[in-house]
Parts: C-alpha cells; sequence; structure tokens
C-alpha cells in the first residue's frame, strides 16, 4: 500500500512540474509571424533583392562547384595508373614491388632463426666443453654468499 501512495506522489509530483513547462514551449510559428509584423527583417526578400543587385548568387556558384567536381571525378577515373606506374619505373624510380619482395625475403630468413633450436645448440655447447654459464653463475652466487 504505502508503495503504490508513494509511487502516486512521485508521479503526481513530476506531473506538477513538467506541465508547466509544456504550456511555456515557444510556438515558433506565431513568433516568426509577429517578427514579420513588427517589420524585421525579412531574409527572403533581401536573397531576391540581391539577386535582382546581381551579387553572388551562392545558388549558382554551387552548381558550377558541382560541375567542376563532376569532370574532375571523370578526370580521375580517365588516368591510367598503370601505365603511369610503368613509366615511373622505366626512369627508375623506386621499385616497390621489388622492395617488397626484398622485405618478404627477410621476413622469410627471420622465420628461420625462429626454427632454430637454440636449446638444443646450447646442450651441444656444453657436451664440447664450452663455457656452462649456468655454473659459473653458481659460482658467483656463492661467492657472493659468502663474502
Amino acid at each position: 500500500m504505502k508503495r503504490i501512495a508513494l509511487t502516486l506522489t512521485a508521479l503526481t509530483a513530476a506531473a506538477i512540474a513538467i506541465a508547466p513547462a509544456s504550456y511555456a514551449a515557444p510556438d515558433f510559428d506565431e513568433l516568426r509571424q509577429e517578427n514579420r509584423n513588427k517589420s524585421a527583417v525579412d531574409f527572403d526578400a533581401l536573397r531576391r533583392e540581391n539577386l535582382d543587385k546581381d551579387a553572388v548568387n551562392f545558388d549558382e556558384l554551387r552548381r558550377e562547384n558541382l560541375d567542376k567536381d563532376a569532370v574532375t571525378e571523370i578526370q580521375v577515373k580517365g588516368i591510367d595508373f598503370d601505365a603511369l606506374r610503368r613509366e615511373n619505373l622505366d626512369k627508375d624510380a623506386v621499385n616497390f614491388d621489388e622492395l617488397r619482395r626484398e622485405n618478404l625475403d627477410k621476413d622469410a630468413a627471420a622465420d628461420v632463426l625462429a626454427a632454430v633450436d637454440f636449446d638444443a645448440l646450447r646442450r651441444e655447447n656444453l657436451d664440447k666443453d664450452a663455457v656452462d654459464f649456468d655454473e659459473l653463475r653458481r659460482e658467483n652466487l656463492e661467492k657472493d654468499a659468502v663474502a
């Protein structure tokens, strides 16, 4: 019962708070008409006057720019980039395909190094009486502990 009473109270409070705001919302059509009646600036009329005075016609400029974009688009589509690439290669320009292949070959060499089993190499070196760094490390640790 208390829940229902609290809910109704909250809803009533919200309705009271929101209702005046909805009545206070401005009627923009009415405001526009009032401004026209007050001899406010009529932008539509100003625009027509400016067009009559040979002022800058932005609509026309926009159309011209759109036409220029269309021409540019046609020109870009008409470029044969493969032919340009061949011409640049003939001019001793940087051959990116060759560089790419070289880099891929370097990556292949790195993969070969990654395939090397360094643990096996280490064991082989230990078998050949090479320096045993683990043993040297232990000896140095023992010397430090004694000192």
